[in-house]
């Protein structure tokens, strides 16, 4: 296992939801394992993005990825990533392949973003750049779902 990544404090809330996607990703495998009905994950999903994902993926495309150049390969493949993950979610046919991929894809895209993009922005950004980001950033509040299908019960 390797160590935590040691994260720039401007850039750690954007880290602490990378590990909700994480958590969520790990949520769709749970539920697949134990036969959920796809519809109750669907819902799920859907309300992550709308109230987590989106919001962040917008943040980082306004506030982080333009301390890279817009022409850069780690800013090219985000964006990508970005949009692959966006049409995923908004899918509404192939719902259970859909979930498998997102479950995937988004771990993947973390993964990159936190041990390969972000570095490099700590890298090359200047600290007034990286407190930019930390002033940027509004606390979410993270609303509770009630439908914890994730949890196997009895």
């Amino acid at each position: 296992m390797s160590k935590p990544i040691k994260r720039h404090q401007a850039l750690q809330p954007v880290s602490r939801e990378h590990h909700l996607g994480l958590l969520l990703s790990w949520k769709i495998r749970e539920g697949l394992r134990l036969e959920v009905s796809l519809e109750r994950i669907k819902t799920y999903t859907d309300w992550f993005w709308i109230n987590h994902l989106q919001p962040h993926f917008e943040f980082e495309e306004a506030h982080i990825f333009p301390l890279l150049d817009s022409e850069d390969k780690l800013i090219k493949r985000a964006l990508r990533e970005h949009r692959r993950l966006k049409r995923l979610f908004s899918a509404s046919n192939k719902v259970a392949i859909n979930l498998s991929l997102i479950e995937e894809e988004l771990v993947a895209h973390i993964r990159f973003e936190e041990r390969i993009l972000f570095k490099e922005i700590e890298q090359r950004a200047s600290e007034e750049q990286l407190n930019l980001i930390e002033k940027a950033h509004s606390k979410n509040i993270v609303e509770e779902w009630e439908d914890e299908f994730w949890i196997k019960v009895g």
